[in-house]
Formats: structure tokens, C-alpha cells, sequence
């Protein structure tokens, strides 16, 4: 049984790169930068004008109230080009370009036009509502950065630098499967025994939201040579045969063309009589990286590689699939696609109650999350059963981190992975 760093360090040290595509920016979110964005011009690319009212010089202003002559108006789109003198006012717009010779705009609201001239009625300082000239951005500037997951936050900008295509790394391609002849699928009536399939949804989603293509393989029953057909063939191999080592100059190009990059199976991961996906990724010859870790819930969690393929054996229960996913194949997905942030983003709440450990595992417990009046972001307890509970887990926003051996008490302030990232 390993510890839970010491898992996510293996897969960070057998996990792939994909290469680079060139994609249209309205294709890009949630896909990871393979170039670093530059901006091509200075911003704003003039003395710009917050308010509307007039452009003038603060030294006329500094015995306000004063006229002074109207002689023109700078619009969005069409500046004012003559240089202003003393004793002159440009009529400006929000978002206009400052003529030369002004160095000030004083808001409409305390100004009078009359019969061509503009009466300012109080003083204005050097420089008020004026974003200046490259005070944003200067042209050469590194604006984002290789490995950065493009957000809808992130498009203005994109386009603002005439970023119409962008280069990022191409999305894994990820199989499913679940594994248990009590399985049924989600449009049919259980029967005695039976429960549908709803791992291989969530992952599909959740794989889904990390970046990746996730596809949904046929469900395969306890049965030791159905399973390692099934495995067999999302990996590309015959069942007989063992796993072929790629050589190291043809390993790029094989996950680059391969239909799935990164296999993920639900179920069969203990040590029960009808657990088989250890022995049938054995009898292929996969190479098993772990198969413990300590953990809860997700303690058998399995990691190996076949064909050069990234195989995630995670629990059957509902919860300890997500919380595996999250931890361990989430981080596999970004990082084969480079991105600079593969964990979920970590942070700190105060405990409203009681959360009870575990004494030989670290804990990772769903929580929702709250805020009191004194602006602290407060930890909900679930009234989490088990990691069958799949119900509280669906309120979740976020895993509490509970050390092994250790209680979290009332008013303790913890660490948290948010979800909703």
C-alpha cells in the first residue's frame, strides 16, 4: 500500500504527452495551449477616455468655474486629430482617443454647453478618466502560457490579439468499461440482484470535463476470459498474446494513431473470488505500476500500462469511483495534454462538525461547502454512509482531506479539493 503522493508521482513519471493541433478559436475551451499568446499591440493603443465629457488641459481647469471654447469631439472610431490649445475643449466619448494637447477629461455631469463653449465647474487633475496609452499591455507582452486551460474568461483576449486559430494539444482518447454480471444497463428495469450502470456515465462526463474523448465500452460480466478479451481489445492486442513493447522512436506515433490512449475499469479490483482484472492485466502482460494505496475511500485503486496504454482499475462503488478519478486518471487526462495543472485545485475551510478518519488510511471525504457572515468558507458534513452513497456524494463541492490517523473536530480548519474546477 502506497501513499497517495507517492501514486500520483508514478503516474506523473508513465504518463504520455500528446501532440499539437491547430484548432478555431470558437472550438477551444477546456483545451490546453501548446504556444504561448503574445499580445501584437500596445493596450489601450491611445490615451483612452473612461467617461464621457470633455477633453481639456487641467491648467485651464484650476481656477474652476471657467469657459472654454468647444472645438471639436473625439467618438469611438473617430478621433479628434488637431492639437488643442489652452482655452480649448474637445467634446470626448467613452472610449475615444484624447486629442494632443489635452492631458485631462472632466465628466459631463459637472459641465454646462452653451452656444459653443462648455462652462467646467470643477477643477480636474492631470491624468482623471484617462486609461493611458499601453497602461494595460504592452505589444510583446506574454499574455497566457503554454500548458494554461483555455476558459470562456480567457476568448476576448484571444481575439483582441487576432488569435482566430490557436495551437493546442490534442484531447486523449479514453475507454470505459464496467465490470460485474449484477450490471445492468441504464434504460432497463433491474431485476433481483441487478444495478444499473452508472460508473461508466460519470467517468464519461468526468473525463469528458478533464479535456478528454471518452467513449463507453460494453459491460463485461465476472468471467475471467470475457474480461480478458474485452481488455485485449480496447488495448489493441490479441488475448493470447502478451503485451509488444513499442520501441522508443515508434511510441509517439502509436499514441498519436491508437483509438484509445488511456483505459478505465470499473469493478473487479479487490481480492474477492470474482475480482479478476488484476490477474487478466497480469496474464496480458501489463505492467502494474500499484494496486494499494492508502486511501479512503479507493484503497485497491490499480495503475499499469499495456500496449502502451494507461489502464485505471478503480472500485465498483459509486464514490470511490469518482474520488479515484479525480485523484489519479483526472491527472493522467491533463497530463497528457500538458497542462501545467493537473490536480484539482486545493484551498481551506472551517469545519462546522465533527468528521471522523480513518486510522491506517488518508481520507478524502465529499463535503458541500457554505459561507458564514464573517466571510469564511465553512465545510458542510454529507452524513456521508459509505462509498455506495452515491446520493450524498451528488451534493458535493468538494473532498475533505483528512490525515490518516486523525479526527477533524468542530472550528478546525482543513484542507479541501474543489470540485467544481
Amino acid at each position: 500500500m502506497i501513499p497517495i503522493s507517492e501514486a500520483i508521482k508514478i503516474i506523473e513519471r508513465e504518463s504520455f504527452v500528446l501532440p499539437p493541433e491547430t484548432i478555431d478559436l470558437e472550438d477551444s475551451i477546456g483545451r490546453v495551449l501548446a504556444e504561448n499568446i503574445k499580445a501584437d499591440m500596445d493596450l489601450p493603443p491611445f490615451d483612452r477616455s473612461q467617461m464621457d465629457g470633455f477633453a481639456v488641459r487641467s491648467d485651464d481647469t484650476k481656477n474652476a468655474p471657467v469657459n472654454l471654447r468647444i472645438i471639436g469631439e473625439s467618438v469611438a472610431g473617430k478621433g479628434f486629430d488637431q492639437k488643442m490649445k489652452s482655452g480649448e475643449a474637445v467634446r470626448i466619448m467613452t472610449g475615444a482617443r484624447v486629442p494632443d494637447g489635452a492631458d485631462t477629461v472632466q465628466k459631463v455631469e459637472v459641465t454646462t454647453e452653451k452656444d459653443g463653449f462648455v462652462e467646467i465647474l470643477e477643477t480636474a487633475k492631470p491624468a482623471q478618466n484617462i486609461n493611458k496609452f499601453a497602461s494595460e499591455i504592452k505589444i510583446g507582452t506574454k499574455v497566457f502560457a503554454k500548458g494554461e486551460i483555455i476558459n470562456e474568461q480567457m476568448i476576448a483576449a484571444f481575439a483582441s490579439f487576432g488569435y482566430a486559430k490557436l495551437k493546442v494539444f490534442q484531447k486523449p482518447q479514453v475507454s470505459i468499461f464496467s465490470t460485474g454480471s449484477e450490471i445492468v444497463e441504464i434504460g432497463e428495469t433491474p431485476q433481483k440482484d441487478q444495478i444499473r450502470n452508472s460508473n461508466s456515465m460519470m467517468l464519461k462526463i468526468l473525463a469528458e470535463r478533464a479535456g478528454a474523448n471518452a467513449e463507453i465500452l460494453p459491460q463485461v460480466h465476472d468471467d475471467f476470459k470475457t474480461l480478458k478479451t474485452a481488455i485485449a481489445k480496447a488495448v489493441g492486442i490479441k488475448a493470447k498474446g502478451k503485451r509488444q513493447k513499442a520501441k522508443s522512436d515508434e511510441k509517439q506515433s502509436q499514441i498519436k494513431n491508437r483509438k484509445s490512449q488511456i483505459l478505465i475499469i470499473t469493478g473487479g479490483v479487490s481480492v474477492g473470488d470474482y475480482d479478476f482484472t488484476k490477474p487478466v492485466l497480469r496474464e496480458l502482460g501489463a505492467e502494474i505500476f500499484f494496486e494499494k494505496v492508502s486511501l479512503k475511500p479507493g484503497k485497491p485503486a490499480v495503475f499499469a500500462r499495456l500496449n502502451d496504454v494507461l489502464i485505471f482499475g478503480l472500485p465498483g462503488n459509486p464514490v470511490s469511483v469518482a474520488v479515484t478519478f479525480y485523484l489519479f486518471a483526472r491527472y493522467a487526462i491533463w497530463r497528457a495534454q500538458a497542462a501545467k495543472n493537473c490536480e484539482l485545485k486545493r484551498g481551506f475551510a472551517v469545519c462546522s462538525d465533527k468528521i471522523k478518519g480513518a486510522k491506517e488510511r488518508d481520507c478524502y471525504l465529499p463535503v458541500s461547502l457554505s459561507t458564514n457572515k464573517k466571510g469564511e468558507l465553512i465545510i458542510e458534513s454529507l452524513r456521508f454512509s459509505g462509498s455506495s452513497n452515491f446520493i450524498a456524494f451528488s451534493r458535493a463541492d468538494a473532498l475533505v482531506f483528512i490525515p490518516q490517523g486523525k479526527n477533524l473536530e468542530k472550528d478546525d480548519v482543513a484542507e479541501i479539493l474543489f470540485l467544481l474546477n
